[in-house]
């Protein structure tokens, strides 16, 4: 709507009787409180008109309070339904990740008395599994495995179990491009054959072994590596004080270049929580530490991978033989564990699952393991900040 423009006559006593009375409507009353002027206002004044005679100066506005720092994502589960054939129900098989690569290899396990051989790919790229059906001999059905990647080898398999009395403590490489297994050579001190060792890639290029489980009950508390060039292990067991004997925990290398041993179960004790590391690994004055501080409950058979700077540990089996659903971190330069708290909803609790990390996607990935009903088939995905 257009409003109407008005003329009038300038009239000289009608503008002084105006002036007036906008001066006294204007006036605090008496007895009103004058305004505080270290409070902000309310309400931004009207720009006067320019060159008035009352113009004032506009008040300076209230300094903006700082914008809240915002909080790191989230980590959150999800289950993944990945398209075509998928590896049957297992737990206690290996699953590694190709160095720089967007693949990860499954191999054996076990579905109670079932001992699996099988080997499979899975793209982290579709999220899509494929079997492989490598040419020559195969390792013989395992389950209570370790195995590492080896730039230059492929996967590398290291011991195991396939029945009550039959244990490995030999050596297999898988080479993705030529689609094959062979038998690595297992000179020099080779270790016991055993069942739920750990095993991880040494920053000088060697597999490092260490515990692990024998038929006669025994359990182990000796340390090997095994030099991939000369096809040789070698004792590097530190004098000293070391872990107890155990079996069914896991190790790997800390960013300084710690060995690093978590948890297990050793006899008459179901469930271990002690964290150690061996420093000076490969020399002289090489000594296993007890690390002090705060740590989750005690587990074996937990499910880890490294994400970062950091060791993402998930589930396990419990002190009560109860299966954990729980998920932390453990940071490489502290060695101290973090809780992680996902939403979304969660898996059932679980030991002897399989762990790959996702860098790219900023994920880890759990397949498999068992409850008290039995092995599991399911994947998952927990996003990490």
């Amino acid at each position: 709507m257009r409003l109407a423009r008005f003329r009038f006559k300038y009239d000289p006593l009608v503008a002084t009787m105006m002036a007036a009375l906008l001066v006294a409507a204007c006036a605090p009353a008496v007895g009103t409180a004058s305004p505080d002027p270290t409070s902000s206002p309310t309400a931004m004044p009207t720009e006067p008109a320019t060159g008035s005679p009352a113009a004032t100066e506009r008040p300076t506005p209230s300094p903006t309070a700082p914008a809240e720092p915002t909080a790191p994502p989230a980590s959150a589960w999800r289950q993944l339904e990945p398209s075509g054939e998928a590896p049957s129900a297992r737990e206690d098989g290996t699953w590694t990740q190709q160095e720089g690569g967007r693949t990860a290899f499954l191999f054996g396990g076990r579905d109670g008395g079932t001992i699996l051989d099988d080997l499979w790919a899975y793209d982290l790229d579709s999220d899509r599994w494929t079997r492989l059906a490598p040419e020559g001999q195969a390792p013989p059905a395992r389950f209570g495995h370790e195995a590492v990647w080896v730039n230059g080898v492929g996967v590398v398999v290291f011991a195991g179990q396939a029945g009550p009395t039959t244990f490995y403590g030999d050596l297999w490489a898988y080479d993705p491009d030529a689609n094959r297994w062979r038998q690595l050579p297992g000179d020099g001190v080779a270790p016991i054959p055993r069942y739920g060792s750990c095993a991880a890639l040494g920053p000088d290029g060697r597999l490092w072994i260490s515990h692990g489980f024998t038929e006669d009950g025994t359990r182990f508390a000796d340390t090997r590596a095994y030099d991939f060039t000369a096809g040789r292990w070698s004792d590097e067991t530190p004098d000293g004080r070391a872990p107890v004997n155990r079996c069914l925990h896991g190790c790997w290398w800390s960013g300084d270049g710690q060995f690093v041993l978590y948890a297990g179960q050793t006899t008459g004790v179901a469930a271990l929580g002690d964290l150690w590391s061996l420093r000076g690994a490969g020399t002289a004055a090489a000594a296993w530490t007890k690390e002090a501080g705060d740590l989750p409950p005690e587990r074996n058979l937990y499910a880890f991978t490294r994400h970062g700077d950091s060791i993402v540990v998930i589930g396990g089996g419990g002190p009560d033989r109860q299966f954990l659903g729980d998920a932390f971190t453990i940071n490489d330069a502290t060695l101290v564990a973090d809780p992680l708290q996902p939403t979304g909803t969660k898996p059932p609790g679980r030991a002897g699952a399989m762990l790959i990390d996702d860098a790219v996607r900023g994920r880890v990935i759990l397949f498999g393991g068992k409850t008290s009903a039995g092995a599991l088939a399911d994947l998952w995905e927990l996003s990490v900040p």
